[in-house]
């Protein structure tokens, strides 16, 4: 274990601030690369430098002034990757996962190659093929079309309903997949290292909203039973095995009215159904990805307190300057701490912050959460709006 190995973080969104964060408690030497300097990360960053993370010079002269290499995003150069991966520098997550996961074409087939129960599905090089296969009646509706490439916060994913909405396909290669009747939407974070040794944070439930694709709210314990969790955090590890992953990853499962788990996607960093892992767990999945990727002992992954997480998104009809209204009142409360990403601009549905709550009963951790995504609003200032 050598805690002076220099870490190259590629991205500076809300995942890079956080991480450093986590490292810089250890006094990790950590440099961060982003576009711009107006960033959440910059303002807790020591070493920064100015970069594109998807060119492939910037990334290869980054990796080559570092000993470990590690992202906070998938949109990354990976040609750049795979050359610092054969100088011998430590790329987390491998390049060849990376590549595997950014794609999620190639992501579907690696669960169908090792039977990994995952939603039907078919892949489509553009919409007119796609018209074509819904002609031919190998497609009906209700679907789902994901972009298989460049996806990310809910953007590049659309349920196609009804034939009105055939107009709006996208016109790129998509995987398509047949709707599934959702009960639960699972997540499970497993953290994994070189030497093999892993462990899974506990199953957290989400809810998303139902036009922005994107986490609205995450409950943990996730409220299921102890055999459905056994269930889902064995099909994570399973993944994580499979896929000889270094670091974290991210298993998004569905469980359907039917009581089948299926695997939706993963990630392979740190994501957002783990932020309340910095107040509810005894080590929080930021410190668990750099304890993997440095060679240090993973951390306990257990809960101390129930946690819930309010999303503090852009709200609708709103451009501009950010305003948190509400927020003060919040954290009023008993167990409420609030996550500001410091990002200078406000839009519809851009995540902004994050509110976590923890307490000793889930039930009463809910109601709070309930209450507070009424009334904290991210808005611009001078104006008021409702969710």
């Amino acid at each position: 274990m050598d805690t002076q190995q220099k870490i190259g973080i590629l991205g500076g969104g809300q995942l890079g601030k956080m991480l450093y964060q986590a490292g810089s408690v250890k006094h990790l030497p950590m440099t961060i690369m982003e576009k711009s300097e107006d960033c959440p990360a910059r303002i807790v960053c020591q070493h920064f430098v100015t970069g594109d993370i998807t060119s492939y010079q910037d990334v290869l002269s980054f990796g080559e002034g570092v000993d470990i290499i590690t992202i906070e995003i998938e949109n990354v150069n990976v040609e750049a990757l795979e050359k610092l991966e054969a100088t011998g520098k430590k790329v987390f997550p491998q390049p060849s996962v990376l590549k595997l996961i950014r794609d999620k074409g190639l992501q579907k087939m690696f669960y169908e190659g090792f039977s990994i129960p995952t939603a039907d599905f078919l892949l489509f090089a553009d919409a007119a093929e796609l018209r074509k296969a819904i002609t031919d009646g190998h497609v009906k509706l209700p679907f789902v079309q994901k972009l298989r490439k460049e996806g990310y916060d809910g953007r590049g994913v659309q349920v196609v309903r009804t034939e009105e909405d055939l107009k709006n396909l996208f016109d790129l290669p998509s995987v398509v997949e047949s709707k599934v009747d959702i009960r639960e939407e699972i997540s499970v974070i497993v953290v994994r290292n070189e030497a093999g040794d892993l462990k899974a944070f506990p199953p957290v439930q989400m809810e998303f909203h139902p036009t922005a694709n994107l986490v609205e709210f995450l409950f943990a314990p996730a409220d299921i039973s102890f055999q459905l969790s056994e269930e889902v955090t064995r099909l994570a590890i399973h993944v994580a095995e499979k896929l000889g992953i270094v670091g974290l990853l991210a298993v998004e499962m569905f469980v359907d009215t039917q009581n089948n788990v299926l695997v939706n996607e993963v990630a392979p960093r740190p994501h957002n159904s783990g932020h309340h892992t910095i107040e509810a767990n005894y080590t929080s999945q930021y410190e668990n990805h750099l304890r993997a990727i440095t060679g240090m002992p993973l951390g306990s992954t257990e809960a101390h307190h129930a946690a819930a997480m309010v999303n503090l998104l852009g709200a609708e009809g709103f451009e501009g300057p950010t305003n948190y209204e509400g927020l003060e009142d919040a954290l009023k409360r008993q167990g409420v701490y609030a996550h500001l990403y410091g990002k200078s601009t406000t839009k519809p549905f851009r995540k902004m912050g994050h509110i976590t709550i923890i307490g000793k009963e889930l039930k009463k951790v809910k109601k709070i959460a309930a209450d507070l995504y009424q009334h904290v609003i991210v808005n611009s200032p001078g104006t008021s709006g409702n969710k």
